[in-house]
């Protein structure tokens, strides 16, 4: 049996009905729907973008500016550096104190916490036993739970233990992320073959090695995606150190920052510092949803483009 190779003007049909199915799909988004969309975005955009603005231009003013010129305009003189010097220097330097335990908390349990929540969503995704949707079903009840509802319930449980205003008492239960053991379930359960693990048991590879060699590069994506949200999360937390914190040398940055603001009646100097606080304390953040946005959308969209 013969086949015939495309003409050129068998291949110029085809292109043809090509160019006529997207314009199709195009001609389909009436304008209404694309200004509509587009203004929604828009205003989604400025409305995330407007505290970022404000605390930029605060940042540049002096305590009498603060006062004195609206928050949307620079002051009369820009004094960013010397308000980020006045930050780092304050109360004998304890602002770069805070940063590095914020930095120590976000980063020790992030870390584990992805590991935890991977080794648990493959186990969920890849294994059966006894109890399993029960175990499922309380992972998604854990989703749903706040972490601010734990607080007191942990402080208690913490403070029988001896482990309150220490670094375990933010640190420990900043290893358990139930979405990210839910996320990591999903991402297994669809981008780790059956047959590949099949293939690695006849090849005679025990399970840790299983999970260590074959699941977790197929996880990576989901990996990145379980980090940067817990991250991003312990690093914003507040209710739970303020709980569990009485030691200044241990505050994170959210904390240490609201201790500023509360010493603003008395001493108006201190929303300089705390705006100035406010603006290093983002600078970490940013950098890290730069660097890993694209493993994030990949993460995200894996799966609609398996085959």
């Amino acid at each position: 049996m013969s086949t015939t190779p495309d003409t050129p003007r068998t291949a110029g049909r085809s292109k043809a009905r090509s160019d006529e199915r997207s314009g199709s799909r195009a001609a389909g988004r009436s304008p209404a729907t694309t200004i509509i969309v587009t203004a929604v975005l828009a205003i989604v955009a400025i409305y995330f973008l407007i505290p970022v603005y404000w605390v930029v231009v605060n940042a540049t003013k002096t305590t009498e500016d603060l006062f004195g010129t609206s928050g949307f305009w620079f002051g009369s003189s820009f004094e960013l550096v010397d308000n980020i010097r006045a930050v780092l220097s304050a109360n004998g330097g304890i602002f770069p104190r805070w940063a590095l335990n914020s930095l120590v908390y976000s980063g020790i349990g992030s870390v584990l916490a992805t590991y935890f929540a991977v080794a648990g969503g493959y186990a969920l995704a890849k294994y059966r036993f006894p109890g399993k949707q029960f175990v499922y079903a309380l992972v998604l009840g854990g989703v749903l739970v706040p972490g601010t509802a734990t607080a007191l319930p942990l402080f208690f449980l913490f403070s029988s233990v001896g482990l309150t205003n220490t670094y375990w008492s933010v640190l420990i239960p900043s290893l358990v992320s139930p979405f990210g053991l839910f996320l990591a379930a999903i991402y297994a359960g669809a981008a780790i073959p059956d047959e590949m693990l099949e293939a690695g048991r006849i090849d005679g590879i025990g399970e840790l090695a299983l999970f260590h060699r074959i699941a977790l590069p197929q996880l990576v994506p989901a990996i990145v995606t379980i980090v940067l949200f817990q991250f991003v999360g312990i690093w914003n937390n507040y209710f739970l150190p303020l709980v569990m914190l009485a030691d200044e040398n241990l505050y994170p940055i959210t904390l240490g920052l609201d201790n500023w603001r509360a010493q603003t009646d008395r001493l108006p100097e201190f929303y300089q510092l705390t705006v100035g606080g406010a603006l290093l304390s983002v600078i970490p953040l940013a950098i890290l949803i730069l660097v890993l946005q694209r493993f994030w959308r990949g993460g995200l969209t894996e799966g609609s483009v398996k085959g």
